[in-house]
Parts: structure tokens; C-alpha cells; sequence
């Protein structure tokens, strides 16, 4: 039961792990930026949920539909203000900037909400499923089921909309987007908006079985870890080596010496770069000179 109990455990770290891989995934095959800041933008999300439901009082649903919206024009105004001037920059010039924006909003987070940590109020945060021997928490089952949600939505939304149909065209190819009359740069700000979208969900989901602080952004480098082994451009692999990483961690906790759960996400990455460095799902397309 031990391994049943670890395995629950690891899949929902695993999908928080995998919502935010999405992002770094999302708009690295827009924009070939990789943003580090994507586990930073999650432990904004979280605060900003807080301040909808344990300060101001809303509820639970408005508040969590309030911080899905001020997210998502926190990526619009991210990419307008930041990342738009610096096209036709350097790559590591643009990836610096990422990175300086990580700092800047843990930052930020500390002077508005302090370093204290807090937790986000929800209908079902003290609640727990028993199944036999297997006791889930409603906050972990609420992680599962909303990333699988998420993930059949976005599914949905690339498969079958005129704008995700557009948006995978301009990922493959910006020029030829361009010549087909698709108004790249306003998918790219729609791309990075989606980004932050999710990011929200995820520090929603995770802020209930996790306390909040400006910390909890540093997250982010195991969720680049679960997109790299995962194979840094797929959506699926991204989900892949988020679940694949959290069930490790759990089991190294368990059944390996004290600190290695806690390296277990970078010591699958390197085997991954030795074994199979384009990840699990090769979806990166090589570009031809």
C-alpha cells in the first residue's frame, strides 16, 4: 500500500510538475524564448488568489475566475512591455531577461505579500477521499482532475479552433504564417497570455496542499527538468516528464538515502541528455539553413 499511497502522491506533484512544463513549452514553440520566469509567474498567480479569496472575501469561484483573468493580462503586458522590444536580440540576451524578471517578481511578491508564508482558503482543502488503505487528499485530487481537464481543453482548443489551428501555424513556421495573412505578433501576445493563464491554474491547484511564498517559484527549474526529458516542444512530453519526475521524487524519498528526492529531477535530466537528449517525445523540428 506504501507504493499505491507514494504513486497517488507522486502523480499529483507530477501534474504540477507538468501544467507548469506547458508553459515553458507553450511559448518556447511560439517564440523560441525560454522564459525562466514561468515558475515565478505560478507563485503569482497563488498570491493574487490569495488576495481574491482570504483578503477580499470573494468566492472561491470568483475569486479563482478573478486571478485566471488578471493573470492572463499580466502575460499580455509581460510580452508587450519586455519581450516584444527584444526581437531580433541575442537568444541569451532574451533568456537574461527571463531570468532578471524571476528575480524581479519574487521580489515584487515579497514587498506586496512579505515573506511569510500563507495559505490559500478553498471548499475543500481539510477534506480526504479513503479509498481502502489509500487516503487522497481533495487538494491533491483537485491537482489531477484539473490538469486533466486542462489538458483535454487545450487539446480541444489546438485540434479544433480557428485561433489554436493558427497559433500551431505560426509555431511551426512565423514567415510563412506571415505571408498567409496570420497576425503573428497578436498570437504571440495570445500565446503568452495562455502561458500565464496556466501558470494561475497551477499555482491555484498547488497553493491549497502547499503553503505560499515567494519561494515556491523556484519550482519552475524542476518543471524545465520534466520539459526537457519530456522533449522541450511537446505538449504531451511535457505532462510525460512532469508525472515522470514527480513519482520518482516520491519513491527516491522513500526507498533512497536522505536528499536524494530532492535531486532526483536533475539526475533523471542528465541520464535523459545521455540516453536520449532530445526527450522522450522528439518533437523539436530542426531548422534548415
Amino acid at each position: 500500500m506504501d507504493a499505491l499511497q507514494l504513486l497517488v502522491a507522486g502523480v499529483s506533484q507530477g501534474c504540477v510538475y507538468g501544467l507548469i512544463a506547458l508553459g515553458f513549452v507553450l511559448i518556447y514553440k511560439a517564440t523560441e524564448v525560454v522564459n525562466f520566469a514561468q515558475g515565478e509567474l505560478m507563485m503569482i498567480g497563488a498570491f493574487i488568489a490569495y488576495t481574491f479569496i482570504n483578503i477580499l472575501a470573494w468566492p472561491y469561484f470568483y475569486g479563482v475566475l478573478a486571478t485566471l483573468l488578471s493573470m492572463a493580462v499580466i502575460g499580455v503586458v509581460l510580452e508587450r512591455l519586455l519581450i516584444r522590444p527584444m526581437l531580433g536580440e541575442p537568444p541569451f540576451a532574451v533568456l537574461m531577461l527571463t531570468i532578471g524578471l524571476g528575480f524581479l517578481l519574487r521580489a515584487v511578491a515579497g514587498a506586496i505579500w512579505g515573506a511569510e508564508p500563507k495559505t490559500l482558503s478553498t471548499p475543500y482543502a481539510s477534506d480526504v477521499l479513503q479509498l481502502g488503505e489509500i487516503i487522497v487528499g481533495y487538494g491533491n485530487l483537485a491537482i489531477v482532475l484539473g490538469t486533466g481537464v486542462l489538458c483535454l481543453a487545450l487539446f480541444l482548443f489546438f485540434r479544433y479552433s480557428r485561433l489554436g489551428i493558427a497559433m500551431q501555424a505560426a509555431s511551426q513556421n512565423q514567415l510563412a504564417a506571415v505571408y498567409s495573412g496570420i497576425p503573428v505578433a497578436r498570437l504571440v501576445t495570445g500565446v503568452w497570455a495562455v502561458s500565464a493563464l496556466i501558470a494561475a491554474i497551477a499555482g491555484v491547484l498547488v497553493a491549497p496542499v502547499s503553503l505560499i511564498d515567494p519561494q515556491i517559484g523556484f519550482i519552475g527549474v524542476k518543471a524545465f527538468a520534466a520539459a526537457i526529458v519530456g522533449g522541450f516542444g511537446s505538449l504531451p512530453g511535457a505532462m510525460v516528464g512532469g508525472l515522470l519526475i514527480g513519482i520518482a521524487e516520491q519513491f527516491a524519498g522513500l526507498y533512497l538515502p536522505p536528499g536524494f528526492s530532492d535531486v532526483t529531477a536533475y539526475i533523471i535530466l542528465l541520464v535523459m541528455l545521455f540516453v536520449r537528449p532530445q526527450g522522450i517525445f522528439a518533437s523539436m523540428m530542426q531548422k534548415k539553413v
